[in-house]
């Protein structure tokens, strides 16, 4: 029922400098397998396989991965590393990917409205390759949330608790709670301080968005650090119908800080050497 799924991809990873100088900080590899691919894993096993992603200058190692490389393909054909391709293939010949670029840097609400033309006017999922969330298929977290849709057929965050003194990382929920682990938004703040912070319940970077999002972000201004933050268009838009926020059932690796991708690292390390 939602077949897409947009990935902003624009970011400079300035934090993993200077590896991330020349190279995409989404195709930095958790063992063997690029950071974004993992999401994208994440929503073809939720029913999206029409892959949006908003790239930007340096960006073209991401577009050259989902792609086949004739020959790479060649040179290892009826060898033994032959199978290590085999999870990237699948991906090709199930999934269709469009690309755009985010040309200025104008925050998460900007990228996601450049991404309009590849979504149109249908409900959509977010992926930020930044959270590395552990587990696929139907318990992943992006197919829990396709659950929630479907009963409840409005936009939804992703939430999980985070320590108080981390708000400020974070866009930070307030609302009643629905059913177990659903909450009704009825407010939202991008970044607080802890003594701001309505509450300890962060969003991390899972959304499912319906499509009249583009015309709020269209008319939304510009707020923490002169940003378009996708967080004042969802409150603009949980005043005019509900948004719900899922306190999801996973594991998730903040990849977007050096310890987040070093404990991811050695998660999935540990995974591959057992087998």
């Amino acid at each position: 029922m939602i077949k897409k799924c947009l990935f902003p991809a624009a970011g400079y990873g300035t934090r993993f400098l200077p590896a991330t100088k020349a190279m995409p900080k989404e195709v930095l590899p958790i063992v063997n397998k690029p950071l974004i691919q993992y999401g994208v894993e994440e929503a073809m096993n939720a029913g999206m396989k029409n892959i949006g992603i908003i790239t930007g200058r340096g960006k073209r190692a991401i577009e050259d991965h989902f792609d086949i490389s004739y020959e790479l393909e060649h040179q290892i054909s009826g060898t033994s590393k032959e199978g290590y391709l085999q999870s990237i293939r699948k991906i090709i010949e199930e999934c269709t990917f469009s690309y755009t670029r985010q040309v200025q840097m104008k925050g998460l609400g900007h990228a996601i409205l450049s991404g309009e033309t590849l979504i149109g006017n249908e409900p959509f999922g977010v992926v930020f390759a930044d959270d590395l969330c552990v587990g696929n298929g139907d318990g992943s977290v992006l197919a829990q949330m396709v659950r929630v849709y479907q009963k409840y057929r409005c936009s939804i965050v992703a939430i999980e608790e985070v320590p108080t003194d981390e708000t400020h990382k974070y866009g930070v929920i307030a609302g009643s709670e629905l059913e177990d682990g659903i909450f009704v938004i009825s407010d939202m703040v991008e970044k607080p301080a802890p003594e701001d912070a309505p509450s300890n319940l962060a969003i991390i970077g899972r959304y499912i968005l319906t499509p009249d999002i583009f015309e709020i972000l269209r008319n939304t201004q510009p707020g923490k650090n002169d940003e378009v933050q996708i967080t004042d268009a969802l409150l603009t838009q949980a005043t005019n119908n509900m948004v719900l926020a899922y306190k999801f059932k996973r594991r998730r690796f903040d990849c977007g800080s050096v310890d987040g991708f070093v404990a991811a690292t050695n998660h999935f390390y540990d995974e591959y050497k057992n087998g």
